[in-house]
């Protein structure tokens, strides 16, 4: 045969990954992709190709194979380069190598890996592998990574069923089975780590055999309490089952997790098959199955709860009111509606929605509404889609997820944007939870939950979806004698005791939070997290001993007051000591004292530097004393802006501030489209603004009152710039500006604002001097010369709009058009120019020519304003409203 310099000499086959050097039949390894550090010495790769020239000739190969770490971009682990000869007898190559140390749990570390093998310098192939850590050696005998809660045989086809069609069964119809599944429930007891998950399931008959193998690679995200997959084997083509017994294996990181006997017979069989584990030598049944609680018992455990008084009356009546329904439904009648068991829960966080959820799942269970009693909880993020077409699938989802059970909404408001806002895809799960609640499949309650005035909007954002809900409950915050039940309660949860002096102190801090509260309150989540904190000191303190091991095993469970002493509710940072920056501090106040008029705002500034510098000299803390946040009052163009950034300069050349820039907003950055948003979108534009200045122009439009939703959103942002002025004091400062009136009205709107700003600085109207001397300063910038002709009718110009001003009078702004226009009708009269008599003389000298559309007649006045009337030069200037 003639050769082909195209021709490539090798198909590519596979390339696996594993761990262990054992051989298997037919000469294989033990692939696998997921790995745990403490029981892994190498990975190796392997990689397979189809021979080409088998049978005809030898020939010479270059491989390498490669491996790479990419937790922080690609990163080299290493390169291992082979020659080798191909024999014309091996109909598949093998390339096998590793990297890695002979001590286990030494080289390789948690993270994602990949192995990348390349042929003659081109690549092939790449697969990826996961070395985790769950801070344990698998072979311990405890399960570090997950616990098996759950398993159970179903039939199906090639793409699997819901779990609401599920029959479980543990005889199988050798006529009638296509696929036999495992449905798998794990604990994730890897809590707070994202991880793979590799499961092998494996079925075998009764010889022994390998019918089929099935590899599931999964991430388990870290918040996952429970992992279920589902894993099967079988044909389309019924029949591919014969009557034998076999058994499912499932297996984890090389070791048997569980064996399911299960038979295939003439008929199905329902029922749960037993369950083999490695430490049992006989079948036992594992499955999530009914807790056995009666009715009463379950109304017993929702009386146990601490508090909630209202609730459970509620939820009792209405549990009686619903057995008087199913009653005279047995007795023939007939009602003219289903039984809604759709309702809202109203209140702030931690005051017990989900746990009361939980019991009316079992509740409505126990009643025969619900035929599993489950709770499914979602928010906005499990059910809102980022794309067009993305959201209704993730609805369904949630749905079938909480089939039999309860779907349990919480801030559901989030969903509603305003009211004339379309765009949002979160009206679209509206839209799909009023189709479901409507003429759906049922066996599901609905619980939304969320602020009472939010939830009022949220329910008002479609007709059909109030009508829905005809049960509110509403969640009252925990009384202080309730939440210090509770703090016992959560002391018992952590196997922790306290101290009666610990106790009491542990009161106060409950009281002073209570008094202090406000919506964002935690309530029960307040308290676990005050125990949460007194244990960690108890831990700490315990530590400190020389001897830790050697205290009784009383010590290491009584929290004693200095335990809850050092629990601080808000921890207070320290801010840096920045040295004063005297040239920056020379060159910013130059800036300030160059500037035309605003003597009165000057002197305020010069003052206020003198003041801190004394601060500072005398080791005060400036931050304790001052809040520095300030109010700028003016009419336009008075140059508040100009200030505001000046004075930023000065703060930070102070060592007040640590960064020292200015992050300039307005209403529009910082109020949302829709409720529940302003309060994120104002943190973030606070969080830009850290260690500088936020500096709000036009800050009274956040309390405007023309449109009543706007102006809920508007007060929203304000709440959430008082609690950060408050919580993050010293960290970054406020300036707002605005008209005088508006200021005014803005500083009364909320009784915190005023005494978060100690420092108004109020900008007067420039004087026409001031005025004349702005243009002049403008005209010099712009290399214009002015004639004393057309300063003398400048002056008397900006006189004339002075006297007729109102408050709309822009000041420096108008200065500006007014110069602009005149610089124009100077260019415009030397373009009339014949080009000879344009000279160096008169090309930047402006006229009194130039001026000559500025007419001092009051009736040019665009809009004739109240404020505008007839008065001498002498009078003071009048307002009209």
């Amino acid at each position: 045969m003639g050769f082909d310099p195209n021709f490539v000499k090798y198909k590519f086959r596979d390339l696996r990954v594993y761990s262990s050097t054992e051989w298997l039949a037919d000469n294989k390894k033990k692939y696998r992709q997921v790995f745990d550090r403490y029981n892994t010495r190498y990975v190796y790769a392997e990689l397979s190709l189809y021979n080409k020239l088998f049978d005809q000739e030898d020939w010479d190969i270059e491989v390498e194979l490669c491996c790479y770490s990419v937790k922080k971009g690609k990163k080299e682990v290493c390169i291992l380069p082979f020659k080798r000869k191909v024999s014309k007898y091996d109909p598949i190559f093998y390339i096998r190598e590793g990297w890695g140390n002979q001590k286990e749990g030494l080289f390789w570390k948690k993270g994602t890996y990949y192995w990348e093998a390349r042929v003659d310098g081109q690549k092939v192939a790449s697969k990826y592998f996961y070395i985790e850590d769950a801070n344990k050696d698998v072979k311990e005998g405890k399960e570090p990574y997950m616990t098996i809660k759950s398993l159970k045989l179903y039939e199906g086809s090639y793409d699997d069923i819901s779990e609401e069609e599920r029959k479980y069964y543990k005889v199988f119809d050798k006529d009638d089975t296509k696929y036999i599944y495992i449905e798998a429930i794990f604990q994730n007891m890897n809590l707070g780590k994202n991880w793979y998950c590799e499961l092998f399931t494996k079925f075998y008959n009764n010889a022994r055999e390998l019918k089929g193998q099935v590899v599931r690679l999964q991430r388990i995200e870290k918040d996952d309490k429970e992992i279920q997959i589902s894993a099967g084997w079988g044909s389309n083509v019924k029949g591919s089952w014969r009557a034998d017994q076999y058994t499912a294996e499932l297996i984890f990181m090389d070791k048997v997790l569980a064996v399911i006997p299960f038979e295939v017979a003439d008929e199905f069989v329902e029922g749960h098959a037993g369950v083999v584990l490695p430490s049992k030598l006989t079948p036992t049944i594992i499955n999530t199955i009914d807790d056995g609680s009666t009715f009463e018992e379950v109304m017993r455990n929702l009386d146990n709860l601490i508090g909630l008084k209202a609730i459970k009356e509620k939820v009792r009546d209405h549990a009686k009111y619903i057995q008087f329904l199913q009653l005279r439904k047995e007795k023939g009648f007939k009602e003219n509606e289903e039984i809604n068991v759709h309702s809202v829960f109203i209140g702030n966080p931690g005051t017990g929605k989900t746990t009361v959820a939980q019991m009316m799942g079992k509740l409505y269970k126990k009643m025969g509404l619900l035929s599993k009693g489950h709770v499914h909880e979602v928010d906005r993020v499990d059910l809102v889609g980022e794309y067009i077409g993305q959201t209704a699938p993730k609805v369904k989802e949630a749905i079938d997820k909480a089939r039999g059970g309860v779907l349990f909404i919480d801030e559901a408001y989030s969903l509603a944007r305003s009211n004339d806002d379309s765009k949002d895809f979160g009206r679209e799960v509206i839209e799909i939870l009023v189709k479901e609640l409507s003429n759906g499949e049922g066996d599901m309650a609905v619980i939304v939950a969320g602020y009472p005035k939010e939830m009022k909007h949220f329910l008002d954002s479609n007709p059909g979806l109030k009508s829905r809900f005809k049960l509110f409950f509403e969640f009252a915050d925990y009384l202080p004698q309730e939440l210090s039940q509770i703090a016992d309660f959560a002391a018992q949860q952590k196997g922790v005791r306290l101290t009666v002096e610990s106790k009491d102190k542990i009161d106060e801090l409950i009281i002073e939070a209570y008094r202090n509260r406000d919506r964002t309150f935690g309530n029960a989540r307040f308290v676990f997290d005050v125990i949460e904190q007194a244990k960690i000191n108890l831990g700490l303190r315990i530590m400190a001993n020389e001897n830790p091991r050697e205290l009784e095993e009383e010590t290491l469970e009584i929290i004693e007051l200095k335990d809850v002493k050092k629990i601080q509710i808000k921890p207070k940072k320290e801010l840096p000591r920045i040295p004063i920056d005297g040239d920056l501090l020379e060159v910013a106040l130059a800036e300030l004292n160059s500037l035309i008029g605003m003597q009165s705002v000057k002197d305020q500034i010069n003052e206020l530097v003198r003041l801190v510098k004394f601060y500072r000299d005398t080791s005060k803390n400036v931050l304790n004393n001052f809040y520095l946040h300030t109010v700028f009052i003016g009419n336009p163009g008075t140059g508040k802006t100009t200030v505001a950034r000046i004075l930023t300069k000065i703060y930070k050349a102070l060592g007040v501030l640590e960064r020292g820039h200015m992050e300039e907003t307005d209403r529009q950055g910082l109020v949302a489209g829709f409720v529940g948003q302003t309060a994120i979108k104002t943190a973030e534009k606070i969080e830009e603004a850290m260690g500088g200045v936020l500096f709000i122009d036009e800050a009274y439009a956040l309390t405007s009152t023309g449109n009543h939703a706007h102006g809920d959103f508007g007060n929203e942002a304000i709440q959430t710039l008082l609690k950060r002025m408050e919580d993050r004091r010293g960290e970054f400062f406020v300036f707002v500006a605005g008209y005088p009136d508006n200021m005014e009205n803005f500083l009364k709107a909320n009784p915190g604002l005023k005494s978060r700003f100690d420092k108004i600085l109020k900008f007067e109207d420039y004087t026409p001097d001031e005025l004349r001397e702005i243009a002049l300063q403008m005209f010099n910038k712009e290399n214009m010369k002015v004639t004393e002709e057309a300063k003398e009718y400048l002056g008397r110009y900006l006189e004339f709009l002075y006297d007729y001003r109102d408050k709309y009078f822009g000041n420096a702004r108008t200065v500006r058009n007014i110069v602009t226009e005149a610089i124009k009708n100077q260019n415009l009269r030397l373009a009339r120019l014949d080009e000879k008599k344009r000279t160096a003389k008169n090309i930047n000298l402006l006229t009194i020519e130039d001026l000559s559309t500025f007419k001092m007649d009051k009736d040019g006045f665009i809009f004739n304003k109240k404020t505008i009337g007839f008065k001498n030069k002498s009078s003071s200037q009048q307002g009209g409203k």
